[in-house]
This record gives C-alpha cells, structure tokens and sequence, in this order.
C-alpha cells in the first residue's frame, strides 16, 4: 500500500484515485500518521457486507443468527427434592 501525505493527496487527487483503483487501497498520512484509507468502491463494499453485525443488530433482528443450537426445552429430567428428617 502506498502511502499518501494529506497534502498531496489533495494535490493530486485524480492521481491518488486513478493509484486506489490500479494499485489497491491508498493510505492518507496526516502528520506522519496513518489517518486513512482510499479503496475502490467494490473493494468496500465486500469488506461492509464481511463485516460482523454490532450486538444491537444482533439483539433487535427479528429471528437469531449464528447457527446457535439450544437444546430443547422440556426433556430434561428433574431430581426431586429430598426432605431432611
């Protein structure tokens, strides 16, 4: 991955664009530091559809995910309880 400082990105932004599209993911410098990242529109979208749901999407969808297997309810047999003479 190339990386970009903020200033010539912005520069030379058809080229920058042109370099994510030919070349992958371009990473924008800001100061040295790593700020962010270019990548090609198909390229975000398989990343976005990857991605793991947060738990409120989990806990708000309608039916579960995951292929959790619960045992079923009722088919366990209970020990009666034993009084204390």
């Amino acid at each position: 991955m190339k990386s970009w400082p903020v200033q010539d990105a912005k520069s030379r932004f058809s080229e920058f664009l042109k370099a994510s599209l030919t070349e992958g993911p371009q990473v924008v410098t800001l100061r040295g530091v790593e700020t962010a990242v270019l990548v090609p529109m198909q390229e975000w979208r398989s990343l976005h559809e990857r991605a793991r749901p947060s738990l409120k999407t989990l806990l708000l969808a309608p039916e579960a995910r995951g292929g959790l297997s619960l045992p079923a309810r009722g088919h366990l047999r209970r020990r009666t309880p034993r009084t204390i003479d």
